[in-house]
C-alpha cells in the first residue's frame, strides 16, 4: 500500500486554472489514479503555500513512497489568493527529499517554466536533475502505470497519454475525494472542469502562440461523464464550479469538430451537460464558464444564442465568455493565424451583451464578454497598438459592457510558432505596450467600470481575502472576478455584501452593506460619500444610535445624513 504525496505548485494554460481558489483536474485525476489502482492507498495534498508558510509539511512529504509535482504556467497570469511554484523553489524542496520517488507534470513538464509575460520560458534542463521521471505525457495515466509497475520507472513511458477521454473517467470521479484536503476547502474552493481535449482550429495549426493545437483535434468526454464527476466534487462538499477547461465552450461535442476549423456548435449538448449539473448540484453556488472561440459565435449566431442562454438558464450570474482577441490588427491576424477579425470580434461581443447584460442576482450582469489581448506577435507595428485602441473606443462608445480586459504579452512557448521569433517585438515596443495599457485603464477600462457598477450597487457574497494598509481587499467567487477594496480592517475569509462607493483603475471601492454605523471602523466610515473626516469623529463620540433621526441630529447639514441612511443600520 503506497504512500503517495501530490505538491501542487499550480498550473495556467491557455484552457486550464489551477492557481487557487481554483484547483485544476491534475491533482484530482492524480489522486484518482492512485486510489483506483489501490483505494486504501495513503494520499497527502499540499499547496506551494503551504509548505512555503510552515516547512514541517517537507517531513510528510520525504516520508512518501511517490511524490508528484504538479506545476507550469504557459500564459502570464496575475494573481492574487496564491503565486505558482519557480524552477528554483521546486529545486530546493525536491533536493531535500530522499526517499521518494519525485516525478514532475503539468506544463512545465511539457514546455518548461513560464516566467511572465514577454520573457523566455526556462528550460526544463533546470530541474531535470532533480527529478527521478519527467512527464511529458498524462501525469495520472503514467503515475497509474508505475504503481502497477511496482514503483519501477524504467518500466513505464514518461510520455504516456491518454487514448481518450474515456480512460480518465474513473480517474476523474475517484480523485474528486483529494478536495477535502485543499486549504481553502470548502467554502472558497472554485473545481476547474475538463469538457475537451484538444482545439477545432489544429487542422489550420491553430494560433501562433498557443500550445494547445498540439493536443490535436478534439476530443469530447461525454456529458454523462462529466456530470459524474461534478456529482462527486458535489458530494465532496465542492459548492463553486467552472467548466473552464476547453478552448470554446461554445463547440463542446460540436458537429465535425476535427473536419472544419469552426465545427457548427451543438446547443442541445450543451443544454443536457448544464442541466444535468443543476440536477445533481442543486445547490451550488457558482457555475461559471471560460473560453468561448469569437469566430464560432460570429459565424453561429443563431446556434450561440441558444447556447448562451441555456447557460444563463442553469449558470450563476456574473458569469464571463472570455474570447481571445488577441489583436485587431489585419495583419497579424493573418501572420499569427488568429481566430477571428476585429469585425467578428465585435460580434461575438454584440451576441454576449444582447442575451446577457441583464443584471444577475449577484448584483451583476448574467453573461458578459472578457477579451484577452496578446502583444508581441509576428507583424506587429506601432499601428497595432493604435488599432486595438480605436477598437476598444468603438466597443465603448456603442454602449457595450465588458467584464474584463486582459492585456498580456506572449510567453514564446516551444513548440509554437512564436517559439521562433521570441521577444523581439516586445523589446522593441516596449514603450508602446506600456503606453498603450496605461491609455486603456485610463480611458477605457475605469469608464467601463463605472457603467458596470454604477455608483450604489450592491454586490453579494464578496469573499475577504487580504489586507493592504488598512483596507481589506475581496472578490466574489467565479470567473475573473472584480477586485473590490474595502477601507477598514475586516475579519479575513468570511462572505460579505457591499456597496459600491467609487472605482479604481481596474478595481473598485466599497463599504459593507449594510453598515452597521455603530461598529464600522473609522476608515470605513471617513470613505463614505461627503462625510468628511471631522464628521466622523461627530459620529465616533456621539455612537451607539439607534434610531436615524439620532443618527441625522448629529450632522451640521442634514441633507448628508439623509444620504448616508442607504448605506447604514443601527443594529
Amino acid at each position: 500500500m503506497p504512500t503517495i504525496s501530490i505538491l501542487d505548485g499550480y498550473i495556467d494554460e491557455p484552457t486550464c486554472l489551477g492557481v487557487p481558489p481554483y484547483i485544476s483536474p491534475y491533482p484530482r485525476y492524480l489522486a484518482g489514479a492512485a486510489w483506483t489502482f489501490d483505494k486504501k492507498s495513503t494520499l497527502f495534498y499540499v499547496t506551494i503555500d503551504q509548505i512555503r508558510k510552515d516547512k514541517t509539511t517537507l517531513d510528510t512529504l520525504a516520508k512518501s513512497d511517490v511524490v508528484v509535482v504538479v506545476a507550469g504556467t504557459s500564459v502570464p497570469g496575475r494573481y492574487l489568493s496564491g503565486l505558482p511554484a519557480s524552477p528554483n523553489e521546486l529545486v530546493s524542496i525536491i533536493n531535500s527529499l530522499t526517499k521518494p520517488l519525485k516525478l514532475l507534470c503539468g506544463p512545465a513538464a511539457k514546455t518548461g517554466f513560464g516566467l511572465g509575460g514577454g520573457k523566455h520560458v526556462q528550460n526544463i534542463q533546470s530541474v531535470e536533475g532533480v527529478f527521478d521521471l519527467i512527464i511529458t505525457g498524462d501525469g495520472d495515466i503514467v503515475l497509474s502505470d508505475l504503481l502497477h509497475q511496482h514503483l519501477n520507472i524504467e518500466l513505464v513511458d514518461p510520455a504516456h497519454c491518454r487514448s481518450d477521454p474515456h480512460m480518465i473517467q474513473k480517474f476523474a470521479e475517484t480523485g474528486a475525494q483529494i478536495v477535502t484536503q485543499h486549504p481553502f476547502y470548502p467554502q472558497y474552493l472554485i473545481a476547474e472542469i475538463e469538457t475537451y481535449r484538444g482545439c477545432s482550429r489544429s487542422i489550420v495549426g491553430g494560433c501562433s502562440f498557443c500550445s494547445e493545437p498540439a493536443k490535436g483535434t478534439p476530443s469530447f468526454r461525454l456529458p454523462k461523464d462529466i456530470i459524474k464527476e461534478i456529482h462527486m466534487l458535489y458530494m465532496s462538499g465542492v459548492r463553486h464550479f467552472r467548466i473552464g477547461n476547453q478552448p470554446c465552450l461554445f463547440s463542446y461535442m460540436a458537429n465535425d469538430a476535427g473536419k472544419k476549423e469552426f465545427p457548427k456548435p451543438n446547443p442541445d449538448a450543451i443544454e443536457q451537460l448544464f442541466k444535468g449539473i443543476r440536477s445533481i448540484a442543486p445547490n451550488l453556488k457558482t457555475l461559471h464558464i471560460d473560453n468561448v472561440n469569437p469566430g464560432v459565435v460570429a459565424r453561429y449566431p443563431k446556434e450561440s444564442r441558444r447556447i448562451a442562454k441555456t447557460i444563463i438558464k442553469y449558470h450563476t450570474s456574473g458569469d464571463v465568455a472570455a474570447m481571445g482577441v488577441e489583436s485587431t490588427d489585419p495583419i497579424v491576424i493573418k501572420k499569427n493565424n488568429l481566430k477571428a477579425s476585429a469585425e467578428e470580434v465585435l460580434k461575438a461581443i454584440r451576441l454576449i451583451n444582447e442575451v446577457g447584460a441583464v443584471r444577475g442576482q449577484n448584483g451583476l450582469p448574467e453573461l458578459l464578454p472578457g477579451l484577452n489581448f496578446v502583444c508581441g506577435l509576428e507583424g506587429e507595428t506601432k499601428n497595432t497598438f493604435k488599432l486595438n485602441y480605436e477598437f476598444l473606443q468603438q466597443v465603448y462608445n456603442e454602449g457595450l459592457l465588458l467584464r474584463r480586459i486582459n492585456l498580456r504579452q506572449v510567453i514564446p512557448i516551444p513548440g509554437t510558432k512564436m517559439f521562433s521569433v521570441g521577444d523581439k517585438l516586445i523589446r522593441k515596443h516596449k514603450q508602446e505596450f506600456h503606453r498603450f495599457k496605461r491609455l486603456v485603464r485610463q480611458n477605457i477600462e475605469r469608464p467601463l467600470l463605472e457603467r458596470l457598477t454604477p455608483k450604489g450597487t450592491i454586490l453579494n457574497d464578496l469573499y475577504t481575502e487580504l489586507y493592504e494598509g488598512k483596507t481589506t481587499f475581496a472578490r466574489q467567487l467565479g470567473s475573473y472576478p472584480l477586485l473590490v477594496g474595502i477601507p477598514g480592517v475586516l475579519p479575513l475569509h468570511t462572505f460579505l455584501d457591499v456597496n459600491i462607493i467609487d472605482y479604481g483603475y481596474r478595481s473598485l471601492t466599497a463599504v459593507p452593506f449594510p453598515l452597521n454605523i455603530n461598529t464600522a471602523q473609522r476608515e470605513t466610515l471617513e470613505s463614505l460619500p461627503s462625510i468628511g473626516k471631522k464628521r466622523v469623529i461627530r459620529i465616533l463620540a456621539k455612537r451607539p444610535f439607534t434610531s436615524k433621526e439620532q443618527f441625522l441630529a448629529c450632522f451640521d447639514d442634514p441633507e448628508i445624513g439623509k444620504k448616508l441612511l442607504e448605506f447604514v443600520t443601527f443594529t
